[in-house]
């Protein structure tokens, strides 16, 4: 197609002639150009036109020679409904993400992947959802592009660098814990539906409750999202949203029996570390990552330091 966005059936352009009549071949006659008269033609179809002040418009509105014209009664032709039936506009179904994957997708992986938890950690880490390979593995966080291996040490959360493999002995080694607010793996979170993921969050709240680590860490802004629609039953509003340490009063996992009461521990909502990722720049993630890694790091320090006092 040329530039100009025509194209003869021919693969040749119409010629004009200066007493403004032009030259067209046509299907049937490839070697005996015919002459046609377009202000013939202008007259010919004008009063069944559209009025329109282009006359570029205008004359690409005229069928040619070799097309029938369509009334333009039978444009507005409807199909007869039956007796009763509505004609009013039917509402379109509520569009699904085209992401989305069905538990079925998966459902022959076997998924290996288990809760490192114990009782009084310092931080419980709270991902998405395992991946194909975190499932089929069975150890955490184990793409090569995913940066919470890296982003915990970069922290100081740990101080080394960690493999996968030793997700089962984050909490007896460093106080850490790991779990997921959706237990299902899929290749990656677009294939999760908000609905899951909601319904996720009270056993997060029981999980935190029974284990009453003295912090958790949201690991990506859409989990925290979930959370804040189940617990203010609204989406966060783009000016409520921050990384970091939340208000005290969005603690997780509170206890209110008079048997044992607890306030539950406090949230930090930090960044995903997926390497699909690319709304931010890796520094800054780290920046936020840091914040949390300097509180982890001295609260270790302090429970080093009160397991060495001698008793009294």
């Amino acid at each position: 197609m040329s530039s100009s966005g025509f194209r003869n059936r021919g693969g040749d352009s119409p010629s004009s002639r200066e007493d403004g009549s032009a030259i067209a071949s046509f299907e049937g006659s490839p070697h005996q150009p015919s002459t046609i008269n377009l202000d013939g033609l202008f007259d010919q179809y004008r009063s069944k036109l559209p009025s329109s002040p282009n006359p570029r418009k205008l004359a690409m509105s005229i069928p040619r020679p070799d097309q029938q014209m369509e009334p333009s009664s039978a444009k507005r032709k409807r199909k007869p409904t039956a007796a009763g039936q509505s004609t009013s506009p039917v509402k379109k179904a509520k569009r699904v993400s085209s992401s989305y994957a069905p538990p079925t997708k998966y459902a022959h992986l076997v998924n290996k992947l288990t809760d490192s938890l114990a009782p009084n950690l310092i931080c419980v880490f709270i991902g998405l959802n395992p991946g194909l390979r975190t499932a089929t593995t069975g150890h955490a966080y184990n793409h090569p592009s995913n940066l919470f291996w890296k982003l915990l040490h970069k922290s100081k959360c740990t101080p080394r660098l960690c493999r996968a493999e030793e997700d089962g002995d984050m909490p007896k080694l460093y106080n850490l814990g790991l779990t997921n607010i959706v237990g299902r793996p899929t290749k990656d979170g677009s294939e999760l539906s908000k609905a899951e993921m909601d319904a996720g969050v009270a056993d997060l709240e029981a999980k935190v409750a029974l284990q009453r680590p003295e912090a958790v860490a949201i690991v990506g802004k859409s989990i925290w999202e979930s959370i804040w629609r189940v617990r203010h039953g609204t989406n966060i509003k783009k000016d409520q949203f921050k990384y970091g340490w939340q208000d005290d009063t969005e603690r997780m996992g509170v206890v209110k029996t008079s048997e044992s009461p607890w306030p539950g521990a406090r949230l930090f909502v930090a960044t995903t570390t997926s390497g699909l990722a690319v709304g931010m720049r890796l520094h800054e993630k780290e920046q936020i990552w840091k914040e949390l890694g300097d509180w982890v790091t001295e609260r270790r320090a302090e429970r080093n330091d009160e397991e060495a006092a001698p008793s009294s």
